[in-house]
């Protein structure tokens, strides 16, 4: 290629610089130009279904755009998380995130086929939320004390359902520290696994506090105790699980993830649309209607979080004597 005179290189690099900053700015200013997709890695009706609604609902009322919700649920959350990784990482396909695909399958699994740093682009935040050991109104035991002594009395006959990383460290972590003996059955969510619990054919199940208030109104579940250590403020009847069993925690989290190598414009847009929507009283309320207490981050906020919660799990993962599959 032959060598241009100083002068035209010059102007020729000014154009080249000019072009990429005005295309920037014109994707900043165009972004999005068409419907923007947020998976959801669990069943709907599940509370990550919940979040993930309310949260496409209000940004894309706020960006002008369509979102729609995809619930893709499956392996504890991996199959949602797997095709938000292989998505192209351009603004319009998200991931609605919890503590199980972004922090506790890395000890629930030998091998993942995500890395949930490496492979994501944090957005931010949203909630938190504990779970509620929940039994049908006639079972044997009326509070945490007895569905305990019941266990021991009755060792291998009390099923467990589970439909996802809180709801099974859950149940095999006051398994192993109030020493029950259990069996566990695994389902694609939780709302599934409470249908089998009213129909008898699992004993207990641990539901997000959103799932279990609805079910405790319908007079058919009761609530023998909550993972968190407070009670629940949805659930304030619901006495906290360590206070009979010691040192016993359990919590959940939600938040917005993309596929890694977001656009910086992009990644900034997303954030701050997030960060304003979970501003909106509106949008607050339903979410606390769902079980959720807001505890909202920003993305390098929940960059550390996720750090953070990886090492927490790992610890209840221990805990509770569960072998990666």
């Amino acid at each position: 290629m032959p060598q241009l005179p100083r002068r035209q290189a010059s102007i020729w690099m000014i154009s080249v610089l000019a072009s990429t900053l005005f295309g920037t700015i014109a994707h900043a200013d165009t972004y999005p130009s068409k419907p923007i997709k947020f998976v959801v890695p669990f069943t709907a009706g599940s509370a990550t279904d919940a979040v993930g609604r309310t949260i496409a609902q209000a940004m894309g009322d706020a960006m002008g755009q369509t979102v729609t919700v995809e619930n893709k649920a499956g392996a504890n959350g991996i199959l949602g998380a797997e095709a938000v990784k292989a998505a192209p990482a351009d603004g319009y396909t998200f991931l609605v995130t919890t503590s199980t695909t972004q922090a506790a399958n890395v000890s629930l699994y030998k091998k993942l086929p995500y890395d949930p740093v490496k492979d994501f682009t944090p957005i931010g935040k949203i909630g938190e939320t504990g779970f509620i050991l929940m039994v049908k109104t006639e079972f044997p035991a009326k509070d945490l004390k007895e569905f305990i002594a019941y266990g021991k009395a009755n060792p291998g006959k009390l099923a467990f359902g589970h439909g996802s990383s809180g709801s099974l460290v859950s149940a095999a972590m006051i398994s192993q520290m109030a020493g029950l003996q259990t069996i566990n059955v695994p389902y694609k969510s939780i709302p599934p696994a409470l249908t089998d619990l009213l129909g008898g054919q699992i004993q207990f199940a641990f539901a997000d506090v959103g799932n279990a208030v609805s079910q405790m109104n319908g007079g058919r579940l009761r609530g023998l105790g909550v993972t968190t250590a407070k009670r629940a403020s949805k659930a304030p009847q619901v006495p906290p699980i360590g206070d009979v069993v010691k040192d016993y925690a359990v919590g959940a989290w939600f938040g917005l993830m993309a596929p890694a190598g977001l656009p910086a414009d992009v990644h900034k847009k997303a954030t701050s649309t997030l960060m304003a929507v979970l501003a909106k009283p509106e949008v607050r309320e339903k979410i606390q209607a769902a079980g959720i207490d807001l505890d909202v981050e920003d993305s390098a906020q929940l960059a550390k979080t996720i750090d953070a919660e990886i090492k927490k799990w790992a610890v209840w993962v221990k805990a509770a004597n569960i072998t990666p599959e």
